[in-house]
């Protein structure tokens, strides 16, 4: 099957989290064959991860890294298209007085120009961009 869901940071992170949300845990595993991230979240994820001092949990979130989440979906770039749509709706929502955080406009791009569905806890600060469909799982 391919992608339907692209999944922001915070849905990626949960699972490293003392007690992760069951609703989130629960829309991955049931659509573990269509999840998909996008090339901005990894970067944060890995600058998160590059962060951390040498430790056991730095230990702990490499391998979640590397040894769950990168083999199990893709990581698909902001390429020619998504760049496109994203400038579109930068001028389009700052003539609304509504400017969106350059990484969370690269992620809807990413998401609406492969008809995916971003999943995120942070509904809102997508909730501007036209035609993107956002999914809570936290709930």
């Amino acid at each position: 099957m391919s992608a339907l869901y692209l999944l922001d940071t915070n849905v990626l992170s949960e699972p490293l989290r003392p007690a992760p949300n069951a609703g989130v845990l629960a829309g991955l595993e049931r659509r573990k064959d269509a999840l998909a991230t996008a090339a901005p979240v990894w970067n944060e994820l890995v600058f998160g991860l590059r962060r951390l001092p040498a430790s056991r949990k730095r230990d702990v979130v490499r391998q979640y890294l590397y040894e769950v989440v990168r083999p199990a979906m893709s990581v698909l770039p902001y390429d020619e298209e998504a760049a496109e749509w994203h400038g579109e709706e930068r001028a389009r929502l700052e003539k609304l007085g509504r400017p969106p955080s350059f990484v969370d406009g690269q992620v809807a791009a990413i998401a609406k120009v492969r008809g995916l569905t971003l999943v995120s806890r942070n509904v809102a600060d997508y909730s501007g961009f036209a035609g993107l469909r956002v999914e809570n799982w936290f709930r």
